[in-house]
């Protein structure tokens, strides 16, 4: 007789995996959760708390959703049997694209894909994402495991991840109200995060770099500098649009990812306005310096990687100084990048 475990799957490691989880898991929960079992077919979150001094008391509340992965960088993280961190980043990615359109994050699904599951190989995957939704301020709601040897090598898996957050329609921010002369506030990044990896890893292999080998340039080993997590920038934004809860002086956000600077901040402009940037604005992590030095044309790096910024807000120019201040004591070190002027939906930078 032939078992499902002959076949590559193992259902007693689902049930050790499950247990296994579940503190990290209920750590990011807070009181919109509610008690409920572990390990149910779904769970529950309130959309407002029941205590009236935290309440939002929503007039015309939306639901905002997104979806996002790791990329490859996955496989650096295998390769260096480094997982919490990877975890982290499928956060950073979901809920600092939610934040662009000023919600609030609720709740995070995981989707991970393996070929084998060894509870104890990746729990610190799962550790990684209670950690990020714990700086991202939601709750770790569920999420789903499969094991699936015939389609993923030993050893290898897939990451998926999944936010929901609310926004009361009279706050949303989706860059209409841009006009010339408001002022672009660009907050730092802590490297590549999690966009261009294809390249990154295409890099290392054609200069026979190796991840464990410290270089001149880093001051740390490429592994360190290639597998820093992606920053997560949920509470220095909403300390900055829950200082202003009247004037709508924030009037577009964007999240510096695949495309870099040009592309991302392009995407929120409306018609007849453009950006310019200025470079020095800014300091460059080495991490950077370091790929061009591999062999990467200066408008190459700036059209795949977010070079130093991970994050813009775009302000009326008479409220700038606030928002930096703002900024500054919620631990960030922002900078004045640049201006929209008039234009076509386009981004310089000089």
């Amino acid at each position: 007789m032939t078992s499902y475990k002959d076949s590559g799957v193992d259902l007693a490691a689902n049930v050790r995996w499950i247990e296994a989880i579940r503190s990290a898991v209920s750590s990011t929960y807070g009181p919109r959760v509610p008690k409920q079992r572990h390990g149910l077919f779904a769970g529950l979150f309130s959309l407002d708390f029941d205590e009236a001094l935290f309440r939002r008391s929503y007039r015309r509340p939306m639901l905002v959703g997104c979806a996002d992965g790791v990329g490859t960088k996955l496989l650096l993280a295998i390769a260096m049997r480094r997982l919490t961190t990877i975890g982290i980043d499928l956060v950073a990615m979901n809920v600092n694209d939610l934040v662009t359109c000023g919600a609030e994050p609720l709740f995070f699904l995981d989707y991970l894909a393996v070929s084998k599951l060894d509870p104890a190989a990746l729990l610190g995957v799962i550790e990684g994402i209670a950690a990020g939704c714990r700086e991202g301020g939601c709750a770790l709601l569920g999420g789903e495991t499969a094991e699936m040897p015939d389609l993923y090598r030993q050893g290898h898996f897939d990451l998926a991840g999944f936010a929901v957050g609310v926004v009361e329609r009279g706050r949303m921010i989706d860059g209409s109200r841009i006009t010339p002369g408001d002022v672009v506030i660009g907050l730092p990044s802590s490297g590549i995060h999690s966009n261009g990896y294809s390249l990154v890893r295409r890099l290392l292999k054609k200069n026979r770099c190796r991840l464990e080998d410290t270089h001149e340039l880093l001051g740390e080993t490429i592994g360190d500098a290639v597998l820093r997590p992606t920053r997560i920038y949920v509470s220095a934004v909403r300390a900055v649009l829950g200082a202003y809860r009247v004037k709508r002086i924030v009037t577009g956000m964007a999240h510096i990812t695949g495309g870099g600077l040009h592309e991302n901040i392009a995407r929120i402009l409306p018609a007849r306005c453009g950006v310019v940037l200025s470079s020095r604005a800014w300091k460059v992590p080495p991490v950077f310096h370091f790929l061009r030095r591999l062999g990467v044309a200066s408008d190459e790096m700036f059209r795949v990687f977010n070079m130093g910024i991970g994050y813009v807000l775009v302000v009326r120019p008479a409220y700038a100084q606030g928002v930096l201040r703002i900024l500054r004591r919620a631990g960030e070190e922002p900078a004045v990048i640049g201006r929209v002027t008039r234009g076509r939906q386009s981004v310089r930078i000089r």
